[in-house]
């Protein structure tokens, strides 16, 4: 009996340590996400919305929101068609592979159409956040104008998708869909912070008596590389949040 309860309470503390393991990877995987490697600011994607719908704070914001909502779920969907279906013997193919009799030691790999997938995904999604957009805010429908159905073009969310992708590879370091998520919403809110910001100074641009060659998006180029410059302040932020949480764990 003793050993037994020795034994259940090394187990519950494996969980509890697996579980801050895992709860310390989602953070870093956001903050990452989110300031460190900013889709906008790092990556350059996105750029297209992040300088057409970055006149207005108010139509920013809710630019950033309707991107949130859409990568989040193209990134769910992505991730289930790519574990399920797509990545190198993912077993619904190798299922299917089995049955119609192929060889067991050929390598079932349907990656190959993966942009494809996902291209569909994202059209789908955002033609969902289009009809509900315009159904519920048609001032902010309006807003967008164009704008809303380019998320479709908007590689930040192809580029999240990719991202997923290329970690669901490697057999033995697979994704789950928590880190899947939490990449896209990380990915989504870094953008909404990006295009807020540059909302933000742009506002107060139109104050300023700014060259006439450099005016729309000349300077916003420039603000943009400006802003780049200042998120390369967010580097080495994970690695003391990853020791504050090895620390608290340790305690």
């Amino acid at each position: 009996m003793v050993r037994a309860a020795a034994l259940a309470q090394v187990g519950k503390g494996r969980g509890i340590g697996d579980g801050m393991e895992l709860l310390s990877s989602l953070i870093l995987i956001f903050i990452s996400a989110a300031l460190i490697n900013n889709f906008v600011l790092h990556y350059f994607v996105g750029i297209c919305p992040f300088l057409g719908v970055s006149r207005r704070v108010d139509t920013a914001f809710g630019m950033g929101l309707a991107v949130i909502f859409v990568i989040t779920i193209a990134s769910f969907l992505s991730w289930t068609f790519t574990y399920f279906i797509l990545r190198p013997e993912a077993p619904i193919p190798v299922w299917v592979w089995r049955v119609v009799g192929g060889s067991p030691e050929t390598t079932v790999d349907l990656s190959v159409l993966s942009y494809i997938m996902y291209i569909f995904v994202i059209a789908s999604s955002v033609q969902f956040v289009e009809m509900y957009v315009r159904k519920f805010f048609q001032p902010l429908y309006d807003s967008f104008g164009v704008f809303l159905p380019l998320i479709t073009t908007n590689c930040a969310i192809l580029f999240a998708c990719l991202e997923i992708m290329k970690h669901l590879q490697d057999p033995t370091r697979l994704w789950g869909l928590g880190e899947a998520l939490t990449l896209a919403i990380g990915g989504g809110v870094g953008f909404t912070i990006a295009i807020s910001l540059m909302a933000g100074i742009r506002a107060e641009l139109d104050l300023c008596d700014v060259p006439r060659s450099l005016k729309g998006a000349g300077i916003a180029l420039i603000v943009a590389g400006i802003m780049a410059m200042a998120f390369m302040g967010f580097t080495g932020v994970d690695r003391g949040v990853e020791r504050a949480i090895t620390a608290l764990v340790g305690g």
